[in-house]
């Protein structure tokens, strides 16, 4: 019965250990597709993302490798 206990309590911790370490990300997409007046346009299947507000050009883009990248212009 000790053996069970402990090990209920190892996989606990273990199981509780690797959810708080999952990687959360905050895309700065999300922020700014979020503000008023935010313009998306979204291409070849979310290959091609580009966000313009009233200050900031945001394109994201992927390319055939799963190589993503990030460009922002500041107005």
């Amino acid at each position: 019965m000790k053996k069970i206990f402990s090990s209920l309590i190892l996989v606990a911790a273990v199981s509780i250990s690797l959810i708080s370490c999952r990687e959360n990300e905050n895309h700065e997409a999300d922020d700014l597709s979020t503000e008023n007046g935010a313009e998306v346009k979204v291409k070849n299947d979310g290959d091609k993302i580009k966000i313009k507000t009233d200050d900031k050009k945001v394109k994201i883009t992927t390319d055939d490798d799963g190589t993503v990248t990030k460009k922002v212009k500041v107005d």
